[in-house]
């Protein structure tokens, strides 16, 4: 068995360079919303997805033959099937344990319903005295307000609220948080994990504040998400997405002056951001190489 194979280099390759890509990310709020989505969005993408392509192209290169004059070797061959066996493992155990809290909660369910008037916001009522409102679920997503919000919002904040909860469900933001999810169990070993991950869901709350503030006051999404968090419960992470997912004071101030501030652009799509993300598929090219 030969241990310094041509397949063994690529797999350490692609753990430093994973190792490095996220060693150099430095969060700051002084960069614009755009710049700020599109670097955290690919240091926290970019090094799982490239050890993960790694994985799979010697996976498809297989365990004997030769690369550049170099034999393959099993036991690199090994590693990566071990590898994409424990991503399946840990992204099914997420899925897992997501669905069953689900099916937990839709236990609590006592009404669906129209919550506000002129709206078409269909939510499954939990008879809860606290205040939650979350889309819950996977690529179509579910509202979940609890009676105690109803009864404690007037028409206003809750509108504010429910315009919040829309626009995630207007951006999916449930389905793509979970594959998110998945690349931060698959390598969390990895520098700056939670803090890339932290980013990434302020990212996610702040752009839904901005969609929402299109459509009212900023002022009333404030005193809504403030009244929120002063009396919120814990979502669901695997399929959620909340109002009052703020965990930390800092994060909190920073959606209340994103809100009072002089409104910015919606981050759009960019094609830099997937050309970055792109870099992942490099290992795939050397797959001609392999005879």
């Amino acid at each position: 068995m030969q241990f310094f194979s041509m397949h063994f280099v690529m797999i350490a390759s692609s753990l430093c360079l994973a190792w490095g890509l996220r060693y150099g990310w430095q969060a700051s709020s002084d960069k614009g919303w755009q710049m700020r989505w599109q670097k955290a969005l690919v240091c926290f993408v970019l090094p799982p997805m490239l050890v993960t392509m790694t994985a799979i192209a010697v996976l498809c290169m297989g365990a004997d033959g030769q690369m550049i004059g170099l034999q393959a070797g099993r036991l690199s061959y090994a590693i990566a099937i071990t590898f994409l066996i424990y991503g399946i493992f840990r992204s099914g155990q997420l899925a897992w344990n997501g669905w069953i809290s689900l099916q937990k909660l839709q236990k609590l369910v006592v009404a669906c319903q129209v919550v506000a008037s002129g709206s078409t916001d269909q939510a499954r009522l939990l008879d809860m005295p606290m205040l939650f409102a979350a889309q819950i679920g996977f690529w179509r997503s579910h509202l979940f307000v609890s009676q105690g919000l109803l009864d404690t919002l007037d028409a206003q904040h809750l509108e504010a609220v429910l315009l919040h909860e829309r626009a995630h469900a207007h951006y999916r933001d449930t389905f793509w948080f979970f594959w998110l999810g998945c690349l931060r169990q698959l390598m969390t070993w990895l520098p700056n994990t939670q803090a890339l991950w932290e980013e990434l869901l302020l990212l996610r709350e702040l752009r839904a504040d901005r969609w929402a503030a299109q459509h009212l006051d900023g002022l009333l999404l404030a005193e809504s998400l403030v009244a929120m968090v002063s009396n919120n419960m814990n979502p669901i992470e695997t399929f959620a997405a909340a109002f009052g997912s703020t965990n930390t004071s800092d994060r909190l101030e920073e959606r209340i002056n994103f809100l009072l501030a002089e409104p910015e652009p919606l981050p759009q799509f960019s094609w830099r951001s997937l050309f970055w993300i792109g870099f992942s598929l490099l290992p795939l090219a050397a797959l001609p190489l392999h005879s």
